[in-house]
């Protein structure tokens, strides 16, 4: 991961990115028999790579649901990956923003308007 609060930013991205993945992929598969849900860690894999420079990739994990799996094993709880979703779009967005609040700053630093 590269230094610095942009570095900070990109994994940022990076690791909600992966998270939107995962719950799309588990809400593909909400019907399909025995699939079981993942979910990404990103906190903690935000904060390991912040205590230990070098690059650090957000860890993809089963997610051990609380609701007991239906009858065809499925752990998919469809309302939670919606509220996942909302979720996961409004830190993008954030980040998103933050990002590029930062280059607008560089922009403007080096003679750049900035707007």
């Amino acid at each position: 991961m590269s230094s610095g609060i942009i570095g900070i930013l990109q994994f940022a991205i990076d690791g909600i990115t992966s998270q939107q993945n995962a719950t799309s992929n588990n809400i593909a598969n909400e019907a399909t028999p025995g699939y079981t849900a993942t979910e990404v860690n990103f906190a903690q894999s935000l904060s390991q790579a912040l205590g230990s420079p070098g690059t650090q990739v957000a860890q993809v994990s089963s997610s051990p649901y609380a609701g007991v799996p239906a009858t065809n094993g499925n752990n998919v709880d469809i309302g939670t990956e919606m509220v996942n979703a909302e979720q996961e779009t409004l830190h993008y967005q954030a980040v998103s923003e933050s990002l590029n609040a930062q280059f607008r700053l560089i922009q403007g630093a080096t003679g750049g308007s900035y707007q």
